[in-house]
């Protein structure tokens, strides 16, 4: 394969004070680097843009560490091994790593995933079947642990994860409700992923409408959002009910996180489970197998929003912030 004397990336220039914005990040040309033994060069084919890069631009570190500044954003990638001086990695070959806002990468192999297109397309292991089908999945089976006739309700319903743990518990045959943005989000979520319900938060009338939706309670809740989203589901738990603690999208923006309801989480004996997706990597291998044959036998639909280029990536991510996405965002670099 042709391989190029440089490549593009994007690094973070500056940490946001508040919300994102373009002068944040700095589009740089680069050369490419010569291979030392066990390295491959992979070239990316898709770039993953997903919630979790806001809290690695911040300075103060959680549960990983910063992005650090002028070096290049992190995420997730797929793509193509282009030259390789690892034994088990040949040319050709299509990997999922963690190679960055990049055109392409170096990698000495440890964390990288070998890929079988031949029923999965290519950027699917960035969404359904890798980081947010994990997530989806995890929380679902070893935290909501909601069995068949229980009602389920989901933040964030049409996004990447949200949309994965709606239709999990669709095949579990529960009771399905979620909660999205705007009518077009809503009526994906019942009438293409088979929700059986869905409360549209902008319309005004979340708590309202969250109780009309749920005549029987909550049984377990699976939160991308935070803030008021929260605070309603709260209001209509039953006893004993499951919280799997995903994301807090709702606070990036500096937005008020707080919630009214918490002596719910008493009152009803809740379990409230926060989790990182990446401190379980011994479900990983069990729960992206599940998802393949569910994704292959389309049982499990899924969408996609695709910005084209690198250079797309910063407006395309402050807008996944806003939640201006549909299902996974993806840039699409080749």
């Amino acid at each position: 394969m042709s391989i190029p004397e440089t490549y593009q990336r994007i690094v973070l220039a500056a940490r946001p004070r508040g919300a994102v914005a373009p002068e944040n990040f700095r589009l740089e040309t680069v050369p490419v680097p010569e291979l030392a033994d066990g390295e491959v060069l992979i070239r990316n084919h898709y770039l993953s843009l997903d919630p979790y890069m806001r809290g690695r631009m911040s300075k103060v570190a959680t549960y990983a560490a910063s992005q650090a500044l002028d070096e290049t954003m992190i995420g997730g990638t797929v793509g193509q091994v282009v030259a390789s001086r690892n034994a088990f990695y040949q040319e050709g070959d299509y990997v999922n790593g963690m190679l960055g806002w990049a055109e392409m990468g170096v990698s000495d192999g440890l964390l990288l995933r070998k890929l079988d297109t031949t029923r999965i397309p290519l950027p699917a292991f960035l969404g359904v079947v890798g980081m947010p089908g994990m997530a989806a999945w995890y929380g679902f089976n070893q935290i909501m642990e909601a069995a068949a006739g229980e009602t389920v309700v989901v933040s964030a319903a049409s996004g990447a994860v949200g949309s994965v743990v709606g239709q999990l518990a669709r095949l579990r045959g529960c009771r399905v409700v979620g909660i999205a943005g705007g009518p077009e989000k809503c009526a994906y979520v019942v009438n293409e992923l088979g929700f059986d319900a869905c409360v549209d938060y902008k319309a005004g009338n979340l708590e309202a409408d969250l109780a009309a939706a749920t005549p029987d309670g909550i049984d377990a809740i699976f939160e991308n959002v935070g803030g008021a989203c929260l605070d309603a589901a709260l209001a209509r738990t039953n006893a004993f009910a499951r919280i799997a603690l995903c994301g807090l999208i709702g606070g990036f923006t500096g937005a008020d996180m707080s919630i009214k309801n918490a002596r719910a989480l008493l009152l009803n004996r809740l379990t409230l489970r926060g989790f990182i997706i990446t401190e379980h990597m011994e479900y990983w291998q069990q729960g992206l197998q599940e998802l393949a044959v569910l994704v292959a036998n389309k049982q499990i639909k899924y969408r996609e929003t695709v910005a084209e280029g690198l250079a797309a990536a910063p407006q395309a991510f402050i807008g996944l912030l806003q939640g201006h996405n549909f299902g996974k965002q993806l840039v699409k670099l080749i």
